[in-house]
């Protein structure tokens, strides 16, 4: 079993003890994730990898802040407000996101590396710096940042 897989089911029983029920039922939703990934994947038996598992918890993370932002809209401050708990449950799980300025200089670094020559290269660029950065930097915003440099 993977460490980050072993880590939810320990912190699953934890919440359970401390009857931290928002806790409990987000984490119960991550296991449940991680297990339909590994089924879909034919790797039920073996686990998923680390990575694919921050992966599925960036998603995840993600997911709460959409829904927080339409609920917003909607006028449902009370369910925004838990899916933003949420999220922030599930970042303890993820790498520390990298400051802007620090991917501003990947980016640079990428750039002149790569020195592309117009938007066509974009993909090209945006490809490199998240083999650089991996889970540590939001893939939107990367993109934004290259965007705002390729013009």
């Amino acid at each position: 079993m993977s460490h980050l897989k072993q880590k939810l089911s320990d912190d699953i029983k934890a919440a359970m003890l401390s009857k931290d029920a928002l806790r409990l039922e987000t984490l119960r939703g991550l296991k449940s994730v991680i297990l339909y990934e590994e089924v879909a994947k034919g790797k039920r038996d073996v686990g998923l990898e680390d990575e694919a598992i921050l992966q599925l918890l960036a998603k995840e993370s993600k997911k709460r802040v959409e829904s927080a932002e339409l609920y917003i809209r909607g006028g449902a401050e009370e369910r925004a407000q838990k899916e933003l708990t949420e999220k922030e449950i599930i970042d303890s799980y993820l790498p520390e996101q990298m400051t802007d300025e620090a991917l501003h200089a990947v980016v640079d670094r990428v750039f002149a590396e790569i020195r592309p020559e117009g938007m066509q290269q974009m993909g090209q660029v945006i490809g490199k710096v998240k083999a650089e950065v991996g889970n540590s930097a939001d893939g939107a915003k990367i993109a934004q940042f290259v965007k705002e440099k390729l013009q």
